[in-house]
């Protein structure tokens, strides 16, 4: 069932005094005409849009305007108090709103343990759950979330692809909310008898402090590529944001894939900073000890069955219809975040039985649409992710194997020229295309990944700038036995050129042309 966002907001939060607040997070009240203490807020909101009447305002610097210049429509919705930092207090001075307005030198600093307190905090009333990596996040979400519910718990999911309270969602705009709709999100899944949470925690939400007001049951680790280096810097501070999310601040335990070098450094780390007891590691590869191994892989039409066996002998036989050994170590660090939640080995044995494995429908991610010729929808968006879905592919591929691609534009360039190689080295035709070229040049951003395609002998590489044009030819020219790999917007439906955002959904651009090469009848 789709809701509206504000659906997703508690109905009745509880009533706090304003001079309360200011007492307990240093709010500067100066200035504040009497009477100003008993006013009462009733949630806190840093969006005047979405604010309810009796919500604090948070007013902050934003990533083009002060957020101040928005406390008179704050106010008009309903706004009893507005909260700003020294900066917005200028901007709003010798103005009269009719409220009072309280300061803090770092408004984004102090707002999620203030809307914690607003809304009675609710993480503590949940089992939660984190995943965080480059690569996989939603999946393995979804798939903790699956077996979740597969064990009869009521669950609310917050990630890329949507925001789910039990069974009401919306479409995310990030992955990871803001810190007063984060708690106000939590607070609505208190109100709906929600039993665990399940968050796709990315670098950017851990760098900016999104997640300080909440200590995570369960953290999981799925693996680190180069990403957002346009964010970060490097690949150091990278890797150290993602580390953060599992100190003691805010994790209780620490579930690790070990494949790769940076799995097993976390590992290392993790334990130096909190004990051994925290961590649990998960291996699928021959090469890494973990507490967690892999084991009996039966690749088959249905997909991949294995068995996950601890080092003390317990050991759970299950598997996943998801494509790929990425979706098998997926699947892995699932099982094992449920488990090291505390939840028996025979219990989750039966209930994904029953379930039918962890196979959940993940939107965006390895999504058939039709078997001939095979198109599949992903969101892999950096070389690691193009080229481990290409290899998924290409065993099961009778025919040729196509990709269809691009990079966004404003973010890590250094990348785009290694995923047209990549691409080009996998597959038998590279289809370059645009993807999100924000405000920079489209041409620009083909022409830097056609410089790594290129570069490979042995592909066919071909240009088709406008996506759903690029999307039609390949789905009308591919045979019978080819395989067409779309990738790197999966389920996003906007596409932002030059400031302006298109309806672009890579799905319905398929599905079209699937009618047009079928007529009609598209299988």
């Amino acid at each position: 069932m789709t809701d509206q966002p504000d659906a997703l907001r508690p109905t009745d939060p509880p009533a706090h005094r304003l001079g309360d607040l200011a007492t307990t997070f240093g709010l500067d009240p100066a200035g504040q005409g009497p009477g100003w203490q008993d006013v009462t807020v009733r949630g806190v909101s840093a969006d005047n849009r979405r604010l309810a009447p009796g919500e604090l305002f948070a007013a902050h610097t934003g990533g083009h305007v002060h957020g101040a210049r928005f406390a008179p429509a704050a106010v008009a919705a309903g706004a009893t108090a507005v909260l700003t930092d020294p900066a917005g207090a200028e901007l709003l001075a010798g103005r009269e709103l009719g409220v009072p307005v309280l300061r803090a030198p770092d408004v984004p600093a102090v707002l999620g343990e203030l809307a914690a307190e607003l809304y009675g905090h609710p993480g503590r009333a949940l089992g939660t759950f984190a995943v965080t990596g480059t690569n996989g996040k939603t999946t393995v979400a979804f798939m903790v979330d699956h077996a979740l519910r597969a064990l009869g718990r009521r669950t609310g999911l917050v990630g890329t692809v949507e925001v789910r309270v039990a069974d009401r969602a919306v479409p995310a705009t990030l992955t990871t909310p803001q810190p007063a709709d984060l708690q106000a999100l939590l607070a609505a899944m208190v109100e709906a008898r929600v039993d665990d949470l399940v968050m796709e925690v990315s670098s950017h939400a851990l760098a900016l402090g999104r997640v300080d007001s909440l200590v995570y049951d369960v953290a999981g680790f799925t693996n680190l590529t180069q990403d957002h280096l346009d964010f970060h810097g490097t690949l150091e501070d990278y890797f150290q944001a993602k580390a953060s999310l599992f100190t003691p601040a805010r994790s209780r335990r620490a579930v690790v894939l070990v494949d790769d070098e940076w799995g097993r450094r976390l590992a290392e780390q993790t334990r130096a900073a909190g004990g051994a007891d925290r961590v649990v590691t998960v291996a699928v590869g021959a090469a890494a000890d973990a507490d967690w191994r892999v084991g009996d892989v039966e690749v088959g039409a249905a997909g991949t069955a294995f068995t996950l066996t601890h080092r003390d002998g317990r050991a759970l036989r299950t598997a996943t219809a998801l494509p790929g050994a990425f979706n098998l170590a997926n699947a892995a660090l699932a099982a094992a975040m449920v488990l090291a939640s505390g939840v028996d080995v025979a219990d989750l044995d039966r209930a994904l039985r029953a379930a039918g494995g962890l196979s959940p429908a993940v939107p965006g991610r390895m999504e058939q649409l039709s078997t001939r010729p095979r198109v599949i929808v992903d969101f892999a968006h950096n070389a690691d992710a193009l080229a481990q879905a290409l290899a998924a592919l290409r065993p099961s591929t009778t025919g040729r194997l196509w990709v269809l691609f691009g990079a966004a534009g404003e973010r890590d360039r250094t990348k785009r020229p290694v995923m047209g190689r990549l691409a080009a080295e996998a597959a038998d035709v590279v289809v370059v295309t645009d993807d999100d070229p924000h405000d920079e040049p489209p041409a620009q951003i083909r022409e830097e990944v056609l410089t790594g395609a290129r570069a490979v002998t042995g592909s066919t590489v071909r240009e088709i700038g406008r996506r759903e044009e690029a999307i039609r030819t390949v789905v009308l020219e591919a045979g019978e036995d080819d395989t067409v790999l779309v990738a790197g917007r999966g389920h996003e439906t906007v596409q932002e050129i030059a400031g302006v955002a298109h309806h672009l959904d890579d799905r319905d651009e398929v599905r079209a042309a699937l009618e047009l090469r079928t007529g009609g009848h598209a299988r």
